[in-house]
């Protein structure tokens, strides 16, 4: 089975950078498009950012263009998220997800979650 784990998480003033990570294990992982997730206390997921197995397309939600910029490695195993310009509402547990896809899918037709890490910015 695909097994996602995050890591990278961590607590940062506004105006900092953070990466993320999410490594996929797992015999068969091939063509899985993957994405990241975010979700405060009390609020919805939310999307956040997208890409392709090739790599070659990505989405990203408004609130995070030009700030966030995410890839995967060559081998298609590991998902970045690089934050940049990070605000006191980037605060939220970031989860990975995948999905057997070679198109970037609908947010909820996501198979395989990862616990999420937790990312802080203070004011």
């Amino acid at each position: 089975q695909v097994q996602l784990v995050e890591s990278g998480g961590g607590l940062v003033q506004a105006g900092g950078s953070l990466r993320l990570s999410c490594a996929a294990s797992g015999r068969i992982f091939s063509g899985y498009a993957m994405a990241w997730f975010r979700q405060a206390p009390g609020k919805e997921r939310e999307f956040v950012a997208a890409i392709s197995w090739s790599g070659g397309n990505t989405n990203y939600a408004d609130s995070v263009k030009g700030r966030f910029t995410i890839s995967r490695d060559n081998a298609g195993r590991t998902m970045y998220l690089q934050m940049d310009s990070l605000k006191p509402e980037d605060t939220a547990v970031y989860v990975c997800a995948a999905k057997s896809s070679l198109i970037i899918p609908m947010s909820r037709s996501y198979d395989y979650w990862g616990q999420g890490t937790q990312v802080t910015v203070s004011s």
